[in-house]
């Protein structure tokens, strides 16, 4: 039986929990921290990241906060020669209506700290001030948000898309980073500081003067606690005698080679806002809606499915996501995937790039499915800060966005464990946020999450 002994023991070694473990070493050189996990480092959700990033959030707190997580991506990015495969062709929400005041609404409400400059609106098809995404360098890329209402405009920056599409807005403070380099970088500065890691799941906690973690083999002791489990946050809690507001659920992805060429290489990460429905046959379609299991295929579907091209300018890769389930789940370490999905996803991302319709009932057979939990409060904002036992921490509840917002996740979560200073949105992103009905009850009255 093995015992450990450390200052602050985190557990979860997914890319939020490294890179607590990365900045608490940073602000408390002294402290000896501890990470614990039952598997590999980034090896279960983070390992299904689609590794992307942005700005834009229908809420000055989130954008401020991610803002933050970019500068230091883009810190990392400078300091290691660009090893996390930092690119900034942006965001591109695209629809195929020309009404889109609620959606102008939140991009003046999210970027409201960002002066009048953040939001630029091109309708005709010169826009000699838009800059298209020719180049990934995020050093060079321009800032906010452009917004293309004219056709032509929209045709000539983006020529696979549906050409019936009527707006684009294009966020530029975004993109796609290499997530698992950014995490080794993060775990190779924290070990070189003395840090350790150690595999192993809790079984329980006791607490009392400190914490004491009992594991299969093993046992661990610390004056302070840092639950960065994942999708099983409420697990650790529960064995806190506390419980945390969050919900799992289970979404799926696809990577394949695009042999066919269907999308440019240059392309950004692109949502298509609109609700659809699946493109299937006439023969698909009856076979579908006769069958009581499968018949909600052939229903309106959300929007908000997503493309990009991975690997670079020079690779072959596409990702494809969309993240319509909504049912909760109790997460497991080895989730079942739906056999139908990768040609769910693929055609309605074909709605977007009709390219992708060469694919067909032809995926290639490297394709990849795979998928991970979003574990998400019903706000959609994280949960980092104080839990109910004194000396225990939670980072978590990441959603849909913990690549992009681990370094500014990790660095509050660091920040108040080690009591140094804390941003102006601290409050505001902690489980103390419940207690300020005011905030709550904007939030509520929110018509977007931010969820894509």
């Amino acid at each position: 039986m093995k015992h450990y002994s450390c200052d602050t023991v985190i557990i979860g070694a997914g890319i939020v929990g490294v890179s607590t473990a990365y900045y608490l070493a940073k602000h408390a050189p002294d402290q000896r921290i501890l990470v614990l996990d039952a598997g590999q480092p980034m090896a279960f959700t983070s390992a299904q990241s689609g590794e992307n990033y942005r700005n834009w959030w229908p809420h000055p707190v989130m954008t401020a906060f991610t803002d933050r997580s970019i500068d230091l991506m883009e810190q990392l990015a400078g300091d290691s020669d660009n090893r996390i495969n930092m690119n900034r062709r942006g965001y591109v929400l695209a629809t195929r209506s020309d009404d889109v005041d609620q959606l102008m609404t939140e991009l003046h409400t999210g970027y409201s700290e960002l002066g009048g400059n953040a939001i630029r609106v091109h309708d005709n098809a010169a826009a000699k001030s838009y800059q298209p995404p020719l180049l990934p360098e995020w050093m060079r890329a321009p800032s906010g948000v452009d917004v293309l209402r004219d056709q032509r405009l929209i045709r000539k920056t983006f020529p696979s898309y549906d050409p019936t599409l009527q707006t684009v807005v294009h966020v530029r403070r975004a993109g796609a980073i290499s997530g698992q380099q950014m995490g080794q970088i993060m775990l190779e500065h924290f070990r070189q500081a003395g840090g350790i890691r150690v595999a192993g799941r809790v079984q329980s906690i006791k607490t009392g003067d400190g914490f004491c973690l009992e594991l299969a083999d093993g046992s661990v002791t610390a004056g302070q606690l840092v639950n960065a489990a994942g999708p099983f946050v409420n697990t650790i809690a529960s064995m806190l005698g506390t419980a945390l507001p969050v919900t799992n659920t289970l979404q799926q992805k696809i990577a394949f080679e695009d042999t066919a060429s269907a999308i440019p290489r240059a392309m950004p990460f692109s949502i298509d806002l609109d609700e659809q429905i699946i493109d299937w046959d006439e023969e698909e379609t009856a076979l579908l809606a006769d069958d009581p299991q499968f018949a909600w295929l052939t229903e309106q579907m959300p929007g908000a499915i997503h493309c990009r091209p991975d690997g670079g300018d020079d690779g072959r890769w596409i990702k494809l996501g969309w993240a319509f389930n909504n049912t909760e789940s109790q997460p497991v370490y080895e989730p079942q995937f739906a056999d139908n999905f990768p040609e769910i996803v693929l055609r309605g991302a074909a709605r977007l790039n009709p390219s992708l319709k060469a694919y067909y009932g032809r995926l290639p057979r490297t394709m990849h499915h795979y998928g991970g939990y979003y574990t998400l409060t019903k706000e959609n904002w994280p949960l980092i800060g104080p839990m109910a036992a004194e000396g225990s921490y939670v980072v978590g509840a990441m959603s849909g966005f913990g690549t992009m917002a681990a370094c500014a996740a990790g660095e509050l979560c660091a920040c108040w464990v080690a009591g140094a200073a804390l941003p102006d949105y601290a409050a505001m992103l902690s489980p103390a946020r419940y207690h300020n009905a005011a905030l709550m009850a904007e939030l509520n009255a929110m018509s977007s999450r931010g969820i894509l």
